[in-house]
């Protein structure tokens, strides 16, 4: 059923007499009575009785026209939903981020954002890096954050950079780090990759890894109560005054980084709350809050 069709049977049951409900919708008598023959096949009922005298609705049709009214009531209040979220900046965000970003960044954000469009809500999908960059090309999110760069993204944006530290409780030097225990965590393999190569081209021995957990904010944890030492981004630990840190460096003297980046689709073209979200995203100012 199209929603012609109901008001099809709306408008002949006002009428009562085909040829000017014809005329009221704007139709021709026959192709009006070939859609009402459609409409009783598709019920497998008769909806009226033609005479003379104009038409008379069977008990099946008058059961009609009361779930005509209630569809088209139906129709109209969301046609008026749909113009409200387009006029009042409403509707769902589908927003994918990595574990660190979701708990460290994107609360922030979407409590300014909210601030600013109250309407709106939110869906967040917390994975890998590499999986937002997967998400992101099959539509299934609207706008990613990724702390690793995977490429192969259409549209991308370099948000900030914030520097990598050695965190141990007690006082060190980089050349102890070998002989002192280190706390390792679950990573995106190419944040990994990187950490393992500065290790590379400063020592010869491994790590001695004391302990295994299962992500960023579990490390902290433990290194903050002095079981050992880890890579950590300064972000994790800008409120923690009481551990030592050093900053790595790569063989050329420049900080090693941990870089955020934004993800979009072309939603962003069709969807107005994807725009305002992407342009209020490339106009915060992230370090104010580092």
């Amino acid at each position: 059923m199209e929603d012609r069709d109901w008001r099809i049977i709306q408008k002949l049951y006002s009428e009562k007499n085909i040829t000017k409900a014809a005329q009221a919708l704007y139709m021709s008598q026959p192709a009006l009575t070939s859609r009402l023959k459609h409409i009783e096949r598709e019920f497998d009922v008769c909806i009226v009785h033609r005479s003379t005298k104009g038409i008379k609705f069977t008990p099946e049709g008058e059961y009609l026209v009361k779930k005509a009214e209630e569809v088209l009531d139906k129709l109209n209040h969301i046609k008026n939903e749909v113009q409200y979220l387009m006029e009042e900046n409403a509707g769902t965000l589908e927003i994918g981020a990595s574990n660190y970003l979701t708990m460290y960044i994107l609360p922030r954000l979407l409590e300014v954002f909210k601030q600013k469009y109250p309407a709106i809500k939110y869906s967040v999908l917390t994975t890998w890096s590499k999986n937002v960059f997967s998400l992101i090309y099959n539509e299934k999110i609207q706008v990613g954050f990724t702390s690793i760069d995977y490429g192969g993204s259409k549209h991308k944006l370099l948000l900030y950079e914030e520097p990598i530290y050695m965190v141990y409780r007690d006082e060190f030097a980089i050349e102890n780090l070998p002989s002192l225990p280190r706390i390792e965590y679950e990573s995106d393999y190419l944040l990994k990759s990187q950490l393992d190569k500065w290790w590379r081209e400063n020592f010869k021995e491994p790590p001695q890894v004391s302990m295994h957990v299962s992500n960023l904010e579990n490390c902290k944890r433990m290194v903050i109560h002095g079981l050992g030492y880890a890579p950590l981004p300064a972000r994790i630990i800008k409120d923690y005054s009481d551990v030592h840190k050093l900053q790595l460096k790569n063989p050329d003297g420049e900080p090693i980084t941990r870089k955020t980046w934004m993800l979009y689709n072309d939603l962003v073209k069709e969807m107005p709350i994807v725009k305002l979200f992407v342009d209020f995203v490339k106009e915060y100012k992230f370090n104010e809050y580092m």
